[in-house]
């Protein structure tokens, strides 16, 4: 089935739409919870949320692409319950990966933290544009979908070294995007 059918199948709110989402892009979104979470349990509950999130969110929203409308409610549903079950404790495969990026982005805070939050998405978006299709593929895999360094490395058919070094080469380059759009790094 494809995306715009089960699209469809969200607006005449048939049940099926979720068996059908759950079939095409459940892997992904599991995927998504378990990195974040790094539990088997929680990750399963996070993605029976995250069909809670998508029914009430189609209709009214026709996304495209649909895996990564879902996966972005996924990642965003685990990022909250991570902070819930971490307030003390550390993760350490999704905290190794949010602070390599620490070192590269600005901390959080200030009046405008909004506004920069959206400037800096904005740019984030603009030097992905910028970068090879597999350097935007190691990039994605360990900083969006929080995968560990080795998993990316076996789907780039790498080694985790070679892609340790280049994710390090992404993030100064990131920096000195950042630093050439004026934005705080």
């Amino acid at each position: 089935m494809t995306d715009e059918e089960i699209i469809n199948l969200f607006f005449e709110r048939s049940e099926q739409a979720i068996d059908e989402l759950a079939k095409q892009h459940g892997g992904a979104v599991k995927r998504v919870a378990r990195n974040i979470l790094g539990s088997e349990q929680d990750a399963e509950e996070c993605v029976n949320d995250t069909w809670l999130g998508v029914w009430n969110a189609i209709p009214p929203h026709r996304p495209s692409p649909l895996r990564t409308f879902v996966c972005r409610i996924a990642r965003n549903l685990a990022t909250k319950k991570y902070h819930a079950n971490t307030a003390e404790k550390r993760n350490s495969q999704y905290d190794l990966a949010l602070d390599e990026l620490a070192e590269t982005l600005a901390a959080d805070g200030g009046v405008e933290q909004e506004l920069e939050a959206q400037e800096l998405r904005a740019a984030i978006n603009g030097f992905l544009g910028t970068l090879s299709a597999a350097d935007r593929f190691l990039f994605l895999r360990r900083y969006w979908y929080a995968e560990s360094v080795k998993d990316v490395a076996k789907a780039a058919h790498s080694t985790a070294g070679s892609v340790s070094v280049r994710l390090f080469r992404i993030r100064e380059k990131l920096r000195l995007y950042l630093e050439k759009e004026g934005l705080p790094v």
